[in-house]
């Protein structure tokens, strides 16, 4: 699979595609980490360093932009309908941080789960009403976290982390 990818995106930079993937949700840098050294050919720093800004990307607009746009699109059905899915969803998922606070964002956000992360950690941080001067260095501070968790385990020779990419 990670041959399959290279093949994709042959002829982009590493530090470029790692960047974009750790910006998507779901991905983010725990697979753009693994994705970097394991298939981009990148060194552990080079992973970590473009994966950790990748994932910042999207932070600061989705903790600016989400209520302003969450209003403005409310207003037709269906985008109702998904942001009471979303912030419902969001709302289960967050129970670390609604019952810790600044400590759970921090924790949930450096968790390098599925269904964890920036995105979902800037989404909750919005949610359960964490102001952006305490959510953005909390967050901040989990994508670092993550990072160093995901780059050890790659780095540490995780055959499991091979395996998943399907990299020998």
């Amino acid at each position: 699979m990670a041959e399959q990818v290279a093949a994709f995106f042959s002829g982009i930079p590493s530090h470029w595609i790692a960047l974009s993937l750790a910006s998507l949700p779901i991905l983010e840098l725990r697979g753009s980490i693994p994705w970097a050294i394991l298939a981009g050919g990148m060194s552990w720093q080079g992973a970590f360093v473009w994966s950790v800004i990748g994932n910042f990307i999207p932070v600061i607009p989705i903790l600016l932009l989400l209520e302003p746009s969450a209003n403005y699109l409310r207003r037709w059905v269906i985008f109702d309908k998904f942001f009471n899915w979303l912030f419902a969803r969001t709302r289960r998922k967050g129970k670390l941080i609604e019952r810790y606070e600044a400590l759970g964002l921090l924790l949930f956000v450096a968790t390098p789960l599925p269904g964890t992360g920036a995105w979902t950690g800037a989404l909750a941080a919005f949610v359960f009403g964490v102001r952006f001067r305490l959510s953005l260095p909390i967050i901040t501070l989990g994508i670092l976290l993550a990072g160093i968790i995901v780059t050890s385990v790659v780095v540490g020779g995780s055959t499991a982390t091979k395996a998943l990419l399907g990299v020998h």
